[in-house]
């Protein structure tokens, strides 16, 4: 295994406006969900019997599928997904896990022992009730501050299932983090919605991964055009943003004043910048040498993402062919590859990175723990 883990220090947020014009998606109805006993026992973390460093990396073992990750503010407290077992074949539920970044522990945020349920009718009105918690696969995250006060945040997951949605989550992280679910949008059933990055107005922007009626991974693996970027604001329908077609649509995160969407294509290896204030909306391409997944922002004010590396997806995880994490210049959309990890590591199939003070932390669809590496 080869690891280089050298920093590329780049300097540069972007900060931006809205534009562009969109058309509308037909939102299919969706029953409501049953509701749940409050007092059962959803998960637990389990035991990892290895789960021993390795050159350059330590474990955060028994968070399965933990496929994104972001920080509460600045505290230690970390947010990761748990997609469900259906991209393997194994029987996994989804969650939402709980991970303190320096005592290096994780615990089942959600459903939990005491899941809460709050429904916000006046905001999603159009959400048919509680998620389903035998039935949801937790995918891609986004964080925002919620206007109730500090350590209060709004929290949107891209959800697969019993239904396509965008759960919608109020998380209080006073002391120690508490999450309930407040609403859902809908998405199209033909969505297979991957990630999802949240306006100031409450809105959002999220990429389709492929319609899973019409698309297989060959599809995207072949460069074809699976999908393309939703947006939706309250109020309003969810619409498609013509112009920004994808092959296989990942990760997807905003500029500070929303002018510029970065967006991963997964099945081209790129990273590609739309400008919202162009019409029609304009768009760059940068190879980055990784099947990019997830993309997040860095404190240094770039951007971070995480994939296998290209041309080596094994089309049933865990694919054991290596990957790399890539740090991109936002202004010039230069991107340098900063870490590298050979196919003998004990985790594959890595989606997402996050700077956490002087510390990466990288995630996958298709495992049972988290990479922590000091660059």
């Amino acid at each position: 295994m080869l690891i280089n883990p050298k920093v590329f220090i780049l300097s540069a947020v972007l900060l931006v406006a809205c534009g562009g014009e969109t058309e509308t998606v037909d939102t299919p109805t969706v029953e409501q969900a049953p509701a749940v006993a409050p007092a059962q026992v959803v998960d637990v973390i389990p035991d990892i019997e290895n789960c021993d460093p390795e050159e350059g990396i330590e474990f955060l073992c028994g968070v399965v599928n933990g496929e994104d990750i972001l920080r509460l503010g600045d505290s230690d407290w970390l947010l990761v997904s748990g997609m469900d077992g259906s991209l393997t074949g194994a029987d996994i539920r989804g969650k939402i896990h709980l991970v303190n970044a320096m005592d290096k522990n994780a615990e089942i945020l959600f459903p939990g022992t005491n899941p809460g349920f709050q429904h916000d009718t006046e905001l999603y009105g159009d959400c048919p009730g509680p998620i389903n918690i035998e039935s949801f696969s937790a995918h891609g995250l986004a964080l925002h501050p919620s206007d109730k006060g500090p350590d209060i945040y709004r929290l949107y997951m891209t959800s697969h299932g019993e239904r396509e949605a965008i759960e919608v989550f109020e998380v209080e992280a006073f002391v120690k983090p508490t999450i309930t679910w407040t609403g859902c949008i809908p998405m199209p059933a033909s969505s297979w919605t991957n990630s999802v990055a949240i306006l100031s107005d409450g809105g959002f922007v999220a990429t389709q991964f492929f319609n899973p009626a019409d698309h297989t991974i060959d599809n995207v693996l072949a460069g074809e055009v699976t999908g393309h970027i939703f947006e939706w604001h309250p109020g309003e329908e969810v619409r498609v943003i013509p112009g920004t077609e994808l092959s296989g649509g990942n990760g997807i995160v905003v500029s500070e004043d929303e002018r510029w969407i970065y967006a991963a294509s997964f099945g081209t290896g790129e990273l590609v910048r739309f400008d919202r204030n162009s019409t029609p909306i304009a768009r760059e391409e940068i190879p980055l040498g990784i099947l990019g997944d997830n993309i997040r922002w860095s404190p240094r004010g770039t951007l971070l993402s995480a994939g296998n590396n290209t041309g080596s997806f094994c089309g049933q995880p865990p694919c054991e062919t290596g990957w790399g994490i890539v740090e991109i210049n936002p202004d010039d959309l230069v991107a340098t590859r900063i870490v590298s990890v050979g196919g003998d590591s004990a985790m594959h199939d890595a989606s997402t990175a996050l700077l956490v003070n002087d510390e990466i932390w990288v995630g996958t669809y298709s495992g049972d723990r988290l990479a922590i590496i000091q660059p």
